[in-house]
């Protein structure tokens, strides 16, 4: 099961049903069972709050994944997604590109680092992008 809420911020996401198809199709592609994934749309202060307490960290981000449960292998995996909508905003700007791609492209990280993808150094990160993009490529329009 995939759900898309809003916590204090309105995502402008289309084609709501196509996209959880593509998601639903890359979990098991990637070979990791999906159980539930709850994607949160926030702002940057919500979403700062959480890499605060949950984190320890004190600055901005686009995105927080959580894994839920303890045997996603046997399970199947169970995530929750924070995105802020102020970053993805500001990164679709910096980067020249609509906001609706760029919140597609965070979508599909967050659900990479459910699949076990890591992005820590730049092959890591080389390889997250590849990915993001493959996926993205699977949806209509």
């Amino acid at each position: 099961m995939i759900q898309f809420s809003n916590a204090d911020a309105q995502a402008p996401l289309r084609g709501r049903k196509a996209l959880k198809e593509v998601l639903q199709r890359m979990f098991e592609q990637e070979r990791r069972p999906l159980r539930t994934l709850q994607y949160i749309f926030c702002t940057d202060e919500y979403l700062l709050r959480i890499n605060q307490d949950f984190l320890q960290h004190d600055y901005y981000t686009d995105i927080i994944t959580f894994q839920l449960g303890d045997e996603p292998d046997t399970l199947g995996v169970e995530g929750e997604v924070y995105i802020s909508i102020d970053r993805v905003r500001d990164n679709a700007r910096t980067l020249g590109i609509p906001v609706g791609k760029e919140l597609l492209r965070v979508i599909f990280h967050g659900a990479l680092h459910l699949c076990g993808y890591g992005d820590k150094t730049e092959e890591e990160v080389s390889l997250m992008r590849g990915k993001e993009e493959e996926y993205m490529r699977l949806l209509p329009g």
